[in-house]
C-alpha cells in the first residue's frame, strides 16, 4: 500500500515535465534542424508505439526506474517487429544484442532501467511474455533490457528495482504524450554534469518522401562539452570535460531508441541507428571510454513485422537505398533534440550521500542565446 501511495504524486509530479520541455525549447526559439516535428514531439508520433514509466523515489538514496517501450500493442512474440542495434561504445550491459543482430528483429517490449537491474528487467520481461495469450508452448525469449548507471544519485547497489516495477511500467504504457525529464529510467542520471534524464523527439518526412515518421526516445547518463543547436553552452558556463582540470568525468551511458513507421528491413534500420550516433554528437557527447552508448531502432509497420512460427514465403516490401537519406536526417535531427529535452525537462535532484545534481541553469542558457542573437 505504501508504494501505491508513494507511486501517485510521483506520477503527477512527472506529468508536468511534458511541457516543460517543451516551454523552454519555445522560450528559446529552439528549433533543431530542418524537418517538421511530429504533433506530439515524440516517439509515440510514430503509430502503435507506446512508453511507460515507473519512478522510484524513496527516502534519501532511492532515485530510480523503469521506462518501457512498446512497438505495438498486439502480442511481441508472435508478431515480431524487424529491428537492429548499433554500439556506439559498448561499456554496457545491454540484454539480447546478439539475438538481434543475428535475425535482425525483436519479439519483447524494450526496457531501460540501472546498470545492476537488467536481470530484474529480463525475468520480468520473460514472465510478461510467457503469460501472453498463444505463448503457452515457447520455451526462449530474447529479453530487450538496456542501461545506464545511476549510482551517483541512486543507492544502485540496493537494487530496488522489482519485477513488478517493470511489468507497472508495460502495463501503464500510452501511446500519448511522453513525459520527460525525472521519471523512470532516467530518474537519477546525470548529462554533461547536469540534471539528465527522459528526452524525446519526432520528425516527419515530406509527402514526396513518404511522409514517414521517425520517433527517438533517449536515456541521457553521458558527458563531454554540452552544444544546444550550435550554441557552445557548455563552454560559456565553464562546466565541460577537461576545462581546467575540472573534476568533471564524461563517463556514464546513453541509450536511445528509434521507431519508424517506414517499411525497413534490419540492415537499413542498422544504418539509421548509425546516424542516431551523430545526433548525440552533435550535442557534444564524446562516448567516452566509460559509456555504453547503445541505439536500438525498428520499424512498426505491419507488412513487414515477422511472424512467429510461420516458415511459408510473403512478399514484402521494404525501401530502397537510395529512399534513406531523409530517414537519416531526420533520425539525427530527431536524437539531437531528444537529448536536449531531457535536458530541459530535468529538475534539480538530491541523492545518495547528499550529493546534489543542479538542472541546467536555464535563466542563464537564455542570457547566452541572446549573446549569440538566438533570441531576442
Amino acid at each position: 500500500m505504501f508504494r501505491l501511495l508513494f507511486f501517485i504524486p510521483v506520477l503527477f509530479f512527472s506529468l508536468s515535465l511534458f511541457a516543460q520541455s517543451k516551454n523552454k525549447a519555445v522560450e528559446l526559439a529552439l528549433r533543431i534542424g530542418v524537418m517538421q516535428q511530429g504533433k506530439l514531439n515524440a516517439i509515440t508520433d510514430v503509430a502503435g508505439v507506446s512508453v511507460g514509466h515507473t519512478t522510484i523515489i524513496k527516502a534519501d538514496s532511492i532515485r530510480t526506474g523503469i521506462t518501457a517501450i512498446l512497438p505495438h500493442s498486439d502480442n511481441l512474440f508472435q508478431q515480431k517487429v524487424p529491428a537492429a542495434i548499433y554500439v556506439g561504445n559498448g561499456y554496457g550491459k545491454l540484454a539480447g544484442y546478439t539475438q538481434v543482430k543475428e535475425l535482425g528483429n525483436i519479439e519483447s517490449p524494450i526496457i531501460l532501467t540501472n546498470t545492476l537491474s537488467v536481470a530484474t528487467g529480463i525475468n520480468a520481461l520473460i514472465k510478461y511474455t510467457l503469460s501472453q495469450r498463444n505463448n503457452e508452448s515457447i520455451q526462449s525469449v530474447n529479453a530487450i533490457v538496456g542501461e545506464t548507471n545511476d549510482g551517483y544519485l541512486n543507492d544502485i547497489r540496493g537494487q530496488h528495482i522489482t519485477e513488478a516495477d517493470v511489468l507497472n511500467a508495460i502495463k501503464n504504457a500510452d501511446s500519448g504524450a511522453v513525459t520527460e525529464g525525472n521519471v523512470g529510467a532516467g530518474t537519477g542520471t546525470v548529462c554533461f554534469g547536469f540534471k539528465g534524464g527522459i528526452g524525446t523527439s519526432s520528425r516527419v518526412l515530406p509527402k514526396k518522401f513518404g511522409g514517414y515518421t521517425v520517433g527517438v526516445l533517449v536515456q541521457t547518463n553521458f558527458g563531454g562539452v554540452l552544444s544546444i543547436d550550435g550554441v557552445p553552452v557548455g563552454e560559456e558556463l565553464k562546466k565541460y570535460y577537461l576545462y581546467d582540470q575540472l573534476n568533471d568525468s564524461p563517463d556514464g551511458s546513453c541509450m536511445i531508441v528509434v521507431a519508424t513507421d517506414a517499411p525497413l528491413d534490419s540492415r537499413n534500420l542498422e544504418r539509421m541507428a548509425k546516424r542516431a550516433f551523430m545526433g548525440l554528437a552533435k550535442t557534444g557527447g564524446i562516448a567516452s571510454n566509460g559509456s555504453g552508448d547503445y541505439i536500438i531502432a525498428f520499424s512498426t509497420d505491419t507488412a513487414v513485422r515477422v511472424k512467429y512460427n510461420v516458415t511459408e514465403k510473403t512478399p514484402q516490401f521494404v525501401l530502397s537505398n537510395e529512399a534513406m537519406s531523409p530517414l537519416f536526417m531526420a533520425t539525427i535531427e530527431a536524437t539531437e533534440e531528444a537529448i536536449i529535452n531531457s535536458l530541459l525537462a530535468a529538475e534539480t535532484m538530491k541523492g545518495k550521500n547528499g550529493r546534489i545534481v543542479e538542472a541546467i541553469p536555464f535563466e542563464e542558457i537564455k542570457k547566452i542565446f541572446r549573446k549569440y542573437n538566438r533570441i531576442n
